[in-house]
């Protein structure tokens, strides 16, 4: 028996240690929600709650992934790092670190030469800069990819196995590029849309190209697919673009369907899907969408469930329990995933007061000033870049001057906290990373690990 249960327990280790992971942009399929039991906190400070505090060796709004016992996180330098000298573009580096997720200490950084010319660090693209593209990883091995310096692979070790460029065009409105990779079966798919207007499959193996999809109407998107199962039982890559829904075949890229969506000319955040329903909430032209993934052709008049005028900026949704949180200039908001109806809206409260009523955005005023982040989005003054995640039955939501908000993912706007890492001047653009009862929150400058 003794042997049995040996095995027994490695067994429940190794799976533990799966679970735990945290492997793309915003987790399992990009839902943003983790399935783990542990309890997280509400609550921290550089006092209170903080594990560690690791210097990054440079910029970035890419999400942290954590695989196993090591975080993974891209970041550039060299150029671009201030918006009134940017520099040479000749002396920018991507960087693709690891870190130890106990200590935060670095295992290893390595560096790509950038494939030139860049966009020049000015206007929007200075919003995010060159490293806004979160890495992902099947447990073996992990995958970054840094738009017209190409896609890169190495082992958990840090060793180099291949690097493929997949583009080499700037986007025209010189917005720059931020699809993260994602990972199907053998696959790498990326979403080149800035570089080559096309969604490309990379052998995870090798880095050839297996297969490529250009297509204009990739123009103006820059969000990360998800893999959905329709109700024909296929698995579709689901992407939204410009005014429609697509659903891609992932063996080869093809096109299964498509469906009109928001009347909008960019598409900046990503759709989320659960049970077979894509939803997607858009920023800059506004809408919302429910459809059903799967079909043939044109699935306007068959697929959709119900739409909206929903508006969410530049932040990707988060679904819990039927409920789809998002949030806006300091509003946040609850629909019902099923009819699309509001829940509830509600302001998000600074310190620690509690929000609990349905007050609407006539409270006027800015009361959330201060401080601002790289590219002047301090409180709710500019765009948030971050996504809000859910863990332990809360909604968490970084704005982009840092502070973190939490509330209880219910049904009634209960604001649980504030919490604030730094009163230094740093951007707080990317989306947090839930394991094992820790949150990852990365700045421009540092990567926090918080945890009770």
């Amino acid at each position: 028996m003794q042997p049995k249960i040996a095995v027994f327990a490695l067994l429940m280790l190794i799976s533990s240690s799966v679970q735990a992971d945290w492997m793309r942009f915003r987790g399992p399929n990009g839902s943003g929600v983790s399935d783990e039991k542990q309890a997280t906190p509400d609550r921290w400070s550089p006092q209170q709650n903080l594990k560690w505090k690791a210097a990054l060796p440079g910029h970035g709004s890419s999400s942290p992934i954590i695989v196993g016992d090591k975080v993974f996180v891209t970041c550039w330098s060299g150029y671009g790092m201030t918006r009134n000298d940017p520099g040479d573009q000749k002396d920018l580096r991507r960087h693709l670190v690891c870190l130890d997720r106990k200590s935060g200490n670095i295992l290893w950084d390595k560096t790509v030469d950038p494939v030139l010319p860049e966009d020049v660090y000015t206007g929007m693209f200075a919003e995010h800069g060159y490293a806004s593209h979160t890495p992902t990883s099947d447990g073996k091995n992990v995958y970054a990819y840094f738009g017209k310096s190409g896609a890169v692979a190495y082992d958990l070790d840090g060793n180099k196995l291949w690097q493929t460029i997949v583009g080499d065009e700037l986007d025209p409105r010189r917005w720059g590029s931020s699809s993260s990779p994602i990972l199907y079966k053998d696959l790498l798919i990326v979403t080149a849309t800035a570089e080559s207007e096309a969604l490309v499959g990379l052998d995870k193996k090798t880095g050839k190209e297996v297969w490529r999809q250009e297509s204009t109407g990739f123009n103006a998107t820059w969000g990360t697919p998800v893999l959905v199962k329709g109700s024909d039982g296929e698995t579709d890559l689901v992407l939204g673009v410009p005014y429609e829904i697509w659903g891609m075949n992932p063996e080869n890229g093809k096109l299964r369907w498509y469906c009109e969506a928001m009347d909008t000319d960019t598409y900046c955040s990503s759709v989320i899907a659960e049970n077979g329903i894509v939803y997607g909430i858009e920023g800059r032209g506004g809408g919302s969408i429910a459809v059903k993934a799967g079909g043939k052709g044109n699935v306007t008049k068959t697929n959709i469930l119900w739409t909206g005028r929903d508006a969410n900026r530049i932040e990707t949704p988060v679904m819990y329990q039927g409920r789809i949180y998002f949030f806006s200039r300091g509003i946040v908001n609850c629909i019902d995933a099923k009819t699309g109806e509001r829940i509830f809206r509600g302001r998000l409260e600074t310190g620690d007061s509690v929000a609990t009523d349905d007050r609407e955005e006539e409270a006027g005023g800015n009361r959330f000033g201060g401080r601002s982040g790289r590219g002047g989005g301090g409180g709710f003054r500019g765009s948030d870049y971050s996504s809000p995640v859910i863990a332990d039955g809360k909604v968490y939501f970084t704005s982009r001057s840092g502070e973190t908000y939490v509330i209880k993912a219910s049904a009634q706007l209960e604001q649980i906290s504030v919490n604030r890492l730094t009163d230094e001047n740093e951007d707080f653009s990317a989306s947090p990373a839930i394991s094992d009862g820790d949150l990852f929150i990365r700045s421009d400058k540092h990567l926090y690990c918080v945890g009770k």
